[in-house]
């Protein structure tokens, strides 16, 4: 059995019972045999994300009708902080449901939900389910974001970038923030120098994204850099690979003065 399919599986009867044994406390009244067997019939044919969705599906079936209550009870099982910049996905893999009931259910709560994304990126990610929210509502997740470049948390600090991705794997292609790079160019800017790798690599990953969609505007962004600050370049001469790889003269022009 590959890695992958082994994955595939834990979405299934494992995690449905695993769920119900952390909710049930805070919510006594959570039907945990009808739980697992739906989630059961039904995962059998689906690969990964649409067995998540069965699970989140069924979470929203079963948990109360109010959604803010709902929240409120998945935001008590979601267990302690990932103190680390490792595990996001491997330890974090059970709230992979969690953060698709925010996403598909939480949109016309804004602001508790955008709270549940910050809570979940500490444990797990959120890189995917905030981006129905950059879409519906672009100047109150700017407002938020250009907040999260300050917070003490990598993972947060991550998410802004991550989150934002035009190209971010495994998520479906997104046009940038309202439609202009340089909201994207201005989100990444203080993070350029951020002191954790793992927040680097995530600007650099997405700069690699904008030079493909806006090259232009990417690579006038990149040449106006006071590229004074340690570590810099790096970031750069990896956001820039792609360009580079295709024999791009302009980024290979760029690449001499770094």
């Amino acid at each position: 059995m590959s890695e992958k399919k082994a994955l595939k599986h834990y979405f299934g009867d494992e995690l449905a019972h695993h769920l119900s044994s952390i909710i049930t406390p805070h919510f006594p009244n959570f039907p945990t045999d009808s739980f697992v067997q739906s989630v059961g019939n039904q995962v059998e044919p689906l690969e990964l994300k649409g067995r998540v969705a069965v699970i989140s599906d069924e979470l929203r079936n079963d948990l109360p009708a109010d959604y803010p209550e709902a929240l409120n009870i998945l935001l008590s099982i979601l267990g302690p902080e990932n103190e680390t910049e490792k595990g996001m996905f491997t330890n974090g893999y059970f709230l992979m449901p969690i953060a698709f009931f925010v996403e598909r259910y939480g949109l016309q709560h804004f602001e508790i939900s955008m709270h549940a994304l910050y809570e979940i990126t500490k444990r797990h990610t959120s890189e995917y389910a905030i981006r129905p929210y950059l879409k519906c509502y672009p100047d109150e997740c700017l407002t938020y974001l250009n907040n999260w470049l300050n917070d003490p948390n990598p993972h947060i600090r991550r998410l802004v970038s991550e989150g934002t991705r035009p190209r971010l794997p495994w998520a479906k292609r997104m046009k940038a923030i309202k439609g202009n790079p340089a909201n994207n160019l201005a989100l990444l800017a203080p993070l350029l120098k951020d002191p954790s790798f793992y927040v680097r690599k995530s600007v650099a990953n997405h700069l690699n994204d904008l030079t493909k969609d806006y090259r232009d505007t990417t690579l006038d962004w990149i040449r106006r850099l006071d590229r004074k600050e340690d570590g810099i370049d790096r970031v750069i001469r990896h956001g820039l690979r792609s360009l580079v790889s295709s024999g791009d003269p302009e980024a290979l022009s760029l690449l001499e003065i770094l």
